[in-house]
C-alpha cells in the first residue's frame, strides 16, 4: 500500500488532511536514491544529488503550504542533514547549483540569516568568471529574487543587499559580503556592464546544440539579473522595457542564413528561453502589484499572451487566475478558456477552467451561508453546479482527458 499514491494530488481535499507523502511511498523513493547513489558517479552523480534536494525541497515546501509546524520541524532537519552530507563529497565542494539549493532551502526554514551566510561563502569561493558563468548568475539571481522578496517598498531600495549582490556579479571580481551601503559609482559601472552582456548574447552565433541549451540558461539569468538590477535601480518600466526587448529578439522570425557557412544567427526561435523569461517578466509584475499601486492591465496582457503560447504552462496559469479572482466579471476569463482549450491538445487549460469555477462556487456559498443569526440562507448555486459538470464533461471526451486518472478523481469528487 503507498505506492499508488506517490503520485500526490494537491488539488484534493480528503476532510482536512491534504494528500501528502505516503510513509511506504516515500520509502520507496529514499530506497530509489540510495541505490542509483551507488552506480553513478563524476557529472551524473552531482546532477542525482540535485534531484534528491530537489526533491527533499518539494517535501519542505508542503509542509510549508498545510502550515503544519512538527512535520515542518522534522522534515527541515532530515533535509538538511541530506543538503550537508551531499556537500561532503569532494566533487560537490565547488559544485553551485548544490550550494544554491542548500542556500534555499534554510531560506524556505526561515534561517535568513543562515542561508545568507551559505549564499555568501558559495559566492566567495566561486570564482571571478561574473556573467560569463552561468552558474554563478543563477546563484546570485535567486539570492537577489529572495532579498527583494523582503522589501517592503521599492523606495531606498538602490541600497539593498540585493543591489549589492547584482553589482558585485557584474564587477567580474571576488565577491564582498554587504556591508550596508552601495556606491552609486559601481551601480553605473554595473548597469552599462549589463547592458553590453545582454547585448553581446542577443547577437551571438550558436554553437552546439549542447551549447546551445546552456546559451539558452545563461541568457535567462542574464535577463534576469539586469531587469531585477533595473527594477530595483530605476523603476518597474526600466525592467519591463528589458523584458520586451529581450521578448522581441527572441520572437524574431527564422534565423537568417550567412552566406558562405549556411549556419544560424542568434538564439532566436529557443522556446525554453522564451518561455522561461516570460515566466520572469509576469512573476516581477506580480510582486511590484503586492508592494504598491500599478494597474492589473500589464500583467493581464502579459498573462494572457504567455498562455495562448505555453497553454500547459502551470506556474503561469496560477498566476491567471489568482487575478482573476479578484475579478468581478468571469465572462472574460471564460471567453479565454474556451478559446485556448479550443486551440490546443494540452489538458492544464481544462484543469484550471475547472479550479477556478469551483473557486467561484466556493465564494459564492460561503457568502451566501453567511450567518445572520439563526438564519441560514442556502439558495444551492446551480449555474456554477451545472457549468462545471459540463466542463468535466468536455475535459473526459477529451483525447488526453479520457487517460487522466486526476481528472476523473476530480471529476467524481465534484459530484460526491
Amino acid at each position: 500500500s503507498g505506492f499508488n499514491s506517490i503520485g500526490h494530488m494537491d488539488t484534493m481535499l480528503r476532510r482536512r488532511h491534504h494528500i501528502g507523502h505516503y510513509k511506504e511511498g516515500e520509502e520507496f523513493i529514499q530506497n530509489v536514491f540510495h541505490v542509483l547513489f551507488l552506480l553513478f558517479s563524476g557529472k551524473e552523480k552531482s546532477n542525482l544529488s540535485i534531484c534528491w534536494l530537489q526533491y527533499e525541497i518539494s517535501k519542505v515546501v508542503q509542509c510549508l503550504q498545510t502550515k503544519k509546524k512538527k512535520k515542518l520541524k522534522a522534515q527541515g532537519k532530515k533535509s538538511k542533514k541530506l543538503a550537508k552530507n551531499l556537500l561532503k563529497a569532494p566533487d560537490n565542494r565547488n559544485h553551485l547549483s548544490l550550494w544554491k539549493l542548500y542556500a534555499y532551502l534554510e531560506w524556505l526554514l526561515g534561517n535568513t540569516d543562515d542561508a545568507r551566510k551559505v549564499f555568501d561563502t558559495a559566492l566567495c569561493t566561486a570564482g571571478t568568471e561574473g556573467l560569463k558563468s552561468p552558474q554563478l548568475c543563477s546563484l546570485s539571481l535567486l539570492y537577489a529574487q529572495l532579498e527583494v522578496e523582503l522589501l517592503e517598498s521599492i523606495e531606498g531600495a538602490v541600497m539593498s543587499r540585493a543591489v549589492h549582490i547584482l553589482t558585485k556579479l557584474a564587477e567580474s571580481g571576488p565577491y564582498v559580503p554587504y556591508s550596508g551601503q552601495v556606491l552609486s559609482v559601481n551601480v553605473l559601472k554595473a548597469r552599462k556592464t549589463y547592458e553590453h552582456a545582454l547585448q553581446d548574447y542577443l547577437s551571438k552565433t550558436p554553437g552546439s546544440d549542447q551549447d546551445q541549451v546552456s546559451d539558452a540558461n545563461q541568457l535567462v539569468n542574464l535577463v534576469g539579473c539586469y531587469a531585477l538590477f533595473q527594477y530595483l535601480t530605476v523603476g518597474i518600466d526600466a525592467a519591463v522595457l528589458i523584458y520586451a526587448q529581450t521578448l522581441e529578439k527572441l520572437e524574431a522570425p527564422g534565423p537568417q542564413k550567412s552566406e558562405n557557412t549556411g549556419e544560424n544567427f542568434g538564439i532566436q526561435n529557443f522556446p525554453t528561453a522564451l518561455e522561461a523569461v516570460t515566466l520572469l517578466h509576469t512573476n516581477l509584475l506580480r510582486f511590484h502589484m503586492k508592494i504598491s499601486i500599478y494597474p492589473l492591465n500589464p500583467l493581464q496582457e502579459a498573462l494572457t499572451e504567455a498562455l495562448k503560447r505555453y497553454p500547459s504552462n502551470q506556474s503561469l496559469w496560477r498566476s491567471y487566475i489568482h487575478i482573476q479572482r479578484k475579478s468581478h466579471s468571469a465572462s472574460k476569463a471564460r471567453r479565454f478558456f474556451d478559446g485556448v482549450t479550443r486551440s490546443t491538445h494540452s489538458l492544464e487549460p481544462w484543469m484550471f477552467a475547472i479550479q477556478a469555477e469551483q473557486m467561484r462556487k466556493n465564494l459564492i456559498e460561503n457568502v451566501q451561508r453567511a450567518d445572520v443569526g439563526e438564519v441560514h440562507s442556502t439558495i444551492p448555486e446551480t449555474g456554477l453546479t451545472n457549468r462545471i459538470v459540463a466542463l468535466f464533461e468536455h475535459a473526459v471526451q477529451s483525447e488526453n482527458g479520457t487517460h487522466c486518472p486526476l481528472l476523473w478523481r476530480m471529476y467524481l469528487n465534484f459530484l460526491v
